[in-house]
């Protein structure tokens, strides 16, 4: 029983380990959106042998297009992959895993569902818009078959560095928001956080 229970253990350690392995590199996609005047958010997808084959981070304001989320500009990329690969898309990302530094969007959650990527993994939650049971549960919805065995989804991966990055973002005057919102009482962050902090 002891010996069970210290395999297990230790799997657990091993696999966080690997989420946040994976989840610092969404998150160093999502640092490049930073310069850009594009919300923080990135996105990487990996396929069943970890190799990424789409990353993204925000792009709505650079494209005028309000579906640039991160997890469209992933989803393009990974598409792109699997063409150039030759391989067949749905098979691709039925063995993929998504790994987001913030809660997908009831929109994005659409999307990640349509394209039948089985696994979910974020960083901070998203109050406002959030589609894994922030706002809606799209993930758990009750259309899901018994025969595809349901999404997995695992919250708060390095959510305290998801969230200084968004903090960041949000200290400055948006210079695309249809009416800027004055940010003269928000304190600054000095830096873009390391992700050692």
């Amino acid at each position: 029983m002891y010996k069970i229970l210290k395999t297990n253990m230790i799997s657990s350690i091993l696999t966080n380990l690997n989420h946040t392995k994976w989840m610092r590199e969404a998150l160093e996609v999502a640092k490049a959106a930073l310069p850009l005047k594009e919300v923080p958010v990135g996105c990487v997808i990996l396929n069943e042998d970890d190799i990424i084959i789409g990353r993204g981070h925000n792009k709505t304001n650079i494209c005028m297009n309000p579906t640039r989320h991160a997890e469209f500009v992933a989803i393009d990329e990974g598409l792109k992959w699997c063409e150039d690969k030759k391989l067949n898309w749905t098979d691709v990302f039925a063995k993929s895993s998504l790994y987001v530094t913030c809660e997908p969007c009831i929109m994005c959650a659409s999307a990640l569902r349509l394209v039948h990527i089985k696994r979910w993994i974020y960083g901070c939650s998203n109050e406002r818009f959030g589609g894994c049971g922030s706002v809606l549960s799209i993930h758990a919805h009750e259309w899901e078959s018994k025969e595809t065995g349901g999404i997995e989804v695992i919250s708060g991966v390095c959510e305290k560095e998801a969230i200084q990055l968004l903090q960041l973002f949000y200290t400055e005057e948006n210079p695309f928001a249809t009416e800027p919102k004055s940010k003269k009482n928000r304190s600054k962050i000095a830096h873009i956080p390391s992700l050692d902090d």
